[in-house]
C-alpha cells in the first residue's frame, strides 16, 4: 500500500489562508481569460494587415495593448496573494515543527545532528514554501491554460489540434520518469547538504578543541570530502535536468514542424483561413509557456518532495517523555522526594539503575558519590523527567511526577550543571531565562545570593551587558554564578547541583561554593560532587555502584562503617587532595 504523500499534510496549513487563496484564484481566472483573448486579437491584426486597413490594425493593436495591461494587473494580483498565503503557511509549519522539537526528549537530541535540524527548519521549509507559492498560482494558471487554449484550438481546427497534441502523452511520460529519478537524486543531495551543515556546526562549536589538537588539516580534509560528496550528488541531479530539457524541447520542435506542415496543407485545401492559422499559431506560442513551466515546476516539485519528507520526519518523531491527558499542576512542594524501586536503562540490555530506592526529607542535602558510570547523573536526570524510568516510581510530596505537567514540575527544580549554558542576550535575560516579564529587583537579589552582583556591576552596562554566544566574554566562575542566579530566581524547593565547581580555579570555586551554601539553605538538594568539602556537609551521602545504593549515611557514619565510602576517603586523603 502506497504511503500518502506528505504534500497532502501541508494542505491544512495552506487552507487556513483561504481569503488570500480566494483572491489569488480570482486573479488567476482573470489572467487566463485575458490570455485566451490574445490569439483571437492576433488573428484580427493579421486579417486587417492583409486587407491593408491600418485604422482597424491600430484598433486591434490598442485592444491587444490593453489586454496585456489588464493581464499584467491580474498576474501581479495572483503573485502577491499567493505568496502571502505560502509565506504564512511556511511560518505556521516552521513554528509547529520547532514547537514539536521542544516536546522531544533528551534522548532524541543526543543522537540528532544539530546542523541537520537547523537545515530542516530553515532551508528545507523555505524550499517547500517556494514550491507551494509556484504551484499555488503557476500550476493552477497553467492547468487552466492547458484546458481552455487547446479547446480554442479545437474550435479553430480539430485536425491541427490532434496533430499538435499527438506527442503530448509521450512528453508527459518522459517528464514523469525524469521527475521520479530526480526525487531520488534530490533526497541524496538533501542528505549530503545536511551532513555538511551538521559537520560545520560540530566543528565550529568545538573549534577550541580543534585548535588545541592542531587538527585544522584533519578537519579541512573532512570538510573537503563531505563537500565533494555534496557536489557529486548535486551534479547528478543537475545532469538529469540538463538531459530532460533538450529531449522535451526536441519533441516540442517536432510538434511545431508537424503543425506548420499540416497547417500549410489545410490552407492549400481551403479548409483554413490564413488569419485563423495566425490565431492558431499565437495560441500554440502561448501554450508552450505553460508547458515549459509545468515541466520545470514538476522537477522542482519532485526536488522539494525530499524536503517535505524530511520536515514531516521530524513531525512524526514521538516524544519518549509524555504528559498525561489530564496532567495536574504540581502545587508548591515542601521538598520530600522518594525514589521507589526505580530501574532505568538507555539501552534495555544495559541497565544503569537497578531497583534503586531513596528518601530525601524536606531541606535535606543528599550527596551522590561513586565512580564514573555508577548512575549519579542519570538519577538526578530522572527527577525533572528528562527521562522516564522503565520500572518504579518517583514521588515528590507523595505525588507521582508522571501525573503532573512538565512545566509545573520543572519550575520547582533549580538545576546548576557542570557545564553552564548561556544564550545570546543580556545578563538579565540569562538570569531570568524563560520568563517573558523581567523583574529586575528579583534578578538583582538572585545575583547577590549567587555572588554575581559584584562582577555584574563592574560592567559598564551592568545587567544590560550583552553576552555573546555561550557567554564567551565571561570567565568560567562568572558563568557558573549566573547559572546559580538563574536557578535561584525560580525560588525552587528542589535543587540539583551537578559537579558545579569541578572545573573552576580555587578563587572562583570559593565564590561559587559560598553561593551554593547560601542557595542550599532550606531546600532539598541533590549534589553530585567530587569535592570532599561539599560531600562532608551533606545530611545523607549515597554511595552508588552499578546503579544501586551500596551505602548511605552522613560523613562520620560512613567513615565508621569502614566500607566503600571510607575507602574512597582514605585513597583521596592519602593523596592530599579533596577530590573523589
Amino acid at each position: 500500500m502506497k504511503k500518502r504523500s506528505n504534500w497532502l499534510r501541508l494542505l491544512p496549513y495552506l487552507l487556513t489562508e483561504w481569503p488570500s487563496l480566494l483572491k489569488g484564484f480570482l486573479c488567476i481566472l482573470g489572467f487566463v481569460l485575458v490570455t485566451l483573448a490574445l490569439p483571437y486579437l492576433a488573428g484580427q491584426v493579421s486579417l486587417n494587415i492583409g486587407q491593408g486597413n491600418l485604422e482597424k490594425v491600430a484598433y486591434w493593436l490598442g485592444l491587444g495593448t490593453l489586454a496585456f495591461l489588464v493581464r499584467g494587473i491580474f498576474q501581479y494580483g495572483q503573485n502577491i496573494f499567493m505568496i502571502d498565503a505560502s509565506l504564512e503557511m511556511v511560518l505556521s509549519v516552521r513554528n509547529k515543527v520547532y514547537a514539536h522539537l521542544h516536546k522531544l526528549g533528551l534522548d532524541y537530541f543526543e543522537v540528532a545532528k544539530t546542523g541537520d535540524l537547523t537545515y530542516r527548519l530553515t532551508a528545507d521549509i523555505d524550499k517547500v514554501g517556494e514550491i507551494v507559492d509556484k504551484l499555488s498560482h503557476q500550476f493552477v494558471s497553467n492547468v487552466l491554460q492547458l484546458i481552455v487554449i487547446p479547446a480554442y484550438m479545437f474550435y479553430l481546427n480539430w485536425q491541427l489540434t490532434i496533430a499538435s497534441l499527438i506527442l503530448a502523452p509521450l512528453m508527459a511520460t518522459l517528464v514523469s520518469m525524469f521527475g521520479e529519478k530526480l526525487l531520488i537524486l534530490s533526497r541524496r543531495s538533501q542528505n549530503q547538504i545536511s551532513n555538511l551543515s551538521a559537520l560545520l556546526t560540530e566543528v565550529f562549536s568545538g573549534v577550541r578543541v580543534v585548535k588545541a589538537f592542531a587538527a585544522q588539516d584533519y578537519e579541512v580534509k573532512r570538510f573537503a570530502q563531505e563537500a565533494k560528496e555534496n557536489r557529486r550528488a548535486r551534479y547528478r541531479a543537475e545532469k538529469l535536468k540538463a538531459t530532460q530539457y533538450p529531449v522535451v524541447g526536441f519533441l516540442q520542435a517536432v510538434s511545431i514542424m508537424s503543425l506548420f506542415f499540416i497547417g500549410g496543407w489545410q490552407i492549400s485545401q481551403g479548409n483554413l483561413a490564413s488569419e485563423e492559422f495566425v490565431s492558431y499559431l499565437a495560441a500554440v506560442a502561448i501554450l508552450l509557456h505553460p508547458i515549459d513551466l509545468m515541466t520545470s515546476n514538476y522537477n522542482e516539485f519532485k526536488q522539494a518532495e525530499a524536503s517535505v519528507d524530511r520536515i514531516f520526519e521530524l513531525m512524526d518523531e514521538k516524544p519518549t517523555v509524555k504528559e498525561t491527558e489530564n496532567s495536574l499542576t504540581l502545587p508548591q512542594v515542601t521538598g520530600k522526594v522518594e525514589f521507589s524501586e526505580v530501574s532505568f536503562a538507555y539501552k534495555l540490555d544495559k541497565p544503569v539503575l537497578r531497583k534503586l530506592s531513596l528518601l530525601a526529607e524536606p531541606g535535606q542535602i543528599i550527596a551522590l558519590v561513586g565512580s564514573s558510570g555508577a548512575g549519579k547523573t542519570t538519577l538526578v536526570n530522572l527527577l525533572p523527567r528528562f527521562y522516564d524510568p522503565q520500572d518504579g516510581e518517583i514521588l515528590i510530596d507523595g505525588i507521582d511526577i508522571k501525573e503532573v505537567s512538565l512545566k509545573s514540575l520543572r519550575r520547582q527544580i533549580g538545576i546548576v550543571p557542570q557545564e553552564t549554558t548561556l544564550f545570546s542576550g543580556t545578563i538579565a535575560q540569562n538570569i531570568a531565562y524563560g520568563q517573558e516579564e523581567l523583574d529586575y529587583e528579583a534578578i538583582e537579589n538572585a545575583a547577590k545570593i549567587a555572588n554575581a552582583h559584584s562582577f555584574i556591576s563592574q560592567f559598564s552596562q551592568g545587567y544590560q551587558t550583552w553576552l555573546g554566544e555561550r557567554g564567551v566574554n565571561l570567565s568560567g566562575g562568572q558563568k557558573q554564578r549566573i547559572a546559580i542566579a538563574r536557578a535561584v530566581l525560580l525560588n525552587p524547593r528542589l535543587m540539583i547541583l551537578d559537579e558545579a565547581t569541578s572545573a573552576l580555579d580555587s578563587e572562583s570555586e570559593a565564590l561559587v561554593q559560598e553561593a551554593l551554601e547560601r542557595v542550599m539553605k532550606n531546600r532539598t538538594v541533590f549534589v553530585i560532587a567530587h569535592r570532599l568539602s561539599t560531600v562532608r556537609s551533606a545530611d545523607c551521602i549515597l554511595v552508588l555502584e552499578k546503579g544501586q545504593v551500596v551505602e548511605s549515611g552522613n560523613h562520620d557514619q560512613l567513615l565508621g562503617k569502614q566500607g566503600r565510602y571510607a575507602k574512597f576517603y582514605q585513597q583521596q586523603y592519602a593523596k592530599g587532595t579533596e577530590e573523589f
